[in-house]
């Protein structure tokens, strides 16, 4: 599905769209609102790059990126839900992930985590592993991915 179509699907069931992003820098928010007339939906883009930007401006918790690092599905789940906490959108696509050059052992190159928060629908976590297949490319891949997430919560029980 397009982004004119993520639009138009979410524009039908009168609902609003918001976004946390991280290492896509606000590349879904830009995809979306690249289309004209696409204020109606989109309601705001947070790009939370830092970690005290996940907090501040989300809600995200000290205990959660201590315990599992701003690389992680509990992180990804508590960013989701704050774009609904701080907006007035309907629903919030998040992501955080480890675009490169480098990561670690642990934490590799283009692992990338994804939230989807929907206002009366539990909250889905998942992780893409993208590899390393260089920074501009786990970018894309997992703005792709974050209007896939979108696309498919529009299409549910239509």
């Amino acid at each position: 599905m397009s982004p004119e179509e993520i639009l138009a699907a979410a524009r039908a069931k009168g609902l609003r769209i918001a976004t946390a992003e991280s290492c896509t820098g606000g590349m879904v928010a830009a995809a979306l609102t690249d289309i004209p007339g696409s204020s109606d939906v989109f309601e705001r883009g947070f790009v939370t790059y830092s970690n005290l930007a996940k907090q501040e401006m989300l809600g995200v918790t000290e205990t959660s990126l201590c315990a599992h690092g701003a690389v992680s599905e509990e992180v990804a789940r508590e960013m989701a839900e704050g774009v609904l906490a701080h907006s007035q959108a309907d629903l919030g696509v998040s992501i955080t992930g480890i675009a490169g050059p480098g990561g670690s052992e642990f934490k590799p190159e283009g692992r990338v985590c994804f939230g989807l928060a929907q206002r009366g629908l539990q909250t889905r976590v998942e992780t893409i592993e993208f590899g390393a297949i260089g920074r501009a490319n786990v970018r894309l891949g997992a703005r792709n991915h974050a209007l896939g997430l979108l696309a498919a919560a529009l299409t549910q029980g239509s």
